[in-house]
């Protein structure tokens, strides 16, 4: 990130503060990008990391050095999965979305051509997979800078904490001072709280 700076002196402290956003260095291919989504669901992040680690060690794979493929995935036993500490339910999102890549039926280098409402259209077609979580893997995964997800809970308490602003035609006002560069307000945003995402 250089020499970005926002209509917005409050997101500029904080520009100040934090400095450049880690997530710009991240690099996480779609596919890991969503089974990590799927497992975090409704965890806090300490327990999802713990539970997503195990996930890797069912295939050998120490943390930060690879991931399973969806043919692996697909292969791998319930019952297996489920001793890691992941719901049932979350395995069939999970293997949902392991034979849609192992099947072709998402294709990363196709979405990249996508516009940003286009690819959250064809990402929420997976079971698991709502809009919140479409609008994260354009974030961090894709790296598309301009993307504001009204409906995240750490966003909306970070602006009324900062702005006093609930009403959400406000908040998107507010957010229009933040193009084209709204993703990275998002991570200032985040950074913020007391209980900010290990992200």
């Amino acid at each position: 990130m250089k020499n970005i700076t926002f209509k917005d002196r409050k997101i500029n402290e904080l520009v100040k503060k934090y400095g450049e956003p880690t997530f710009l260095k991240r690099d996480e291919p779609l596919f890991e990008g969503l089974i990590d989504s799927i497992i975090s669901q409704q965890l806090s992040v300490k327990a999802a990391g713990t539970i997503y680690n195990r996930f890797l060690e069912l295939f050998n794979i120490k943390p930060h050095h690879g991931f399973p493929t969806p043919k692996q995935i697909l292969k791998m036993d319930k019952e297996k999965i489920r001793k890691a500490g992941i719901s049932y339910r979350k395995i069939e999102y999970i293997k949902d979305i392991a034979n849609a890549f192992d099947k072709g039926l998402i294709n990363e280098e196709k979405l990249k051509k996508m516009k940003d409402e286009e690819i959250v259209v064809e990402l929420v077609k997976l079971r698991g997979v709502g809009k919140w979580t479409a609008e994260m893997i354009l974030i961090f995964n894709l790296k598309r800078p301009d993307v504001f997800s009204l409906g995240d809970f750490g966003l909306r308490r970070a602006i009324k904490i900062l702005y006093g602003i609930t009403d959400e035609k406000e908040i998107l006002q507010l957010s229009e001072n933040w193009k084209p560069n709204r993703s990275i307000a998002c991570w200032y945003l985040w950074q913020s709280l007391d209980n900010k995402p290990n992200i």
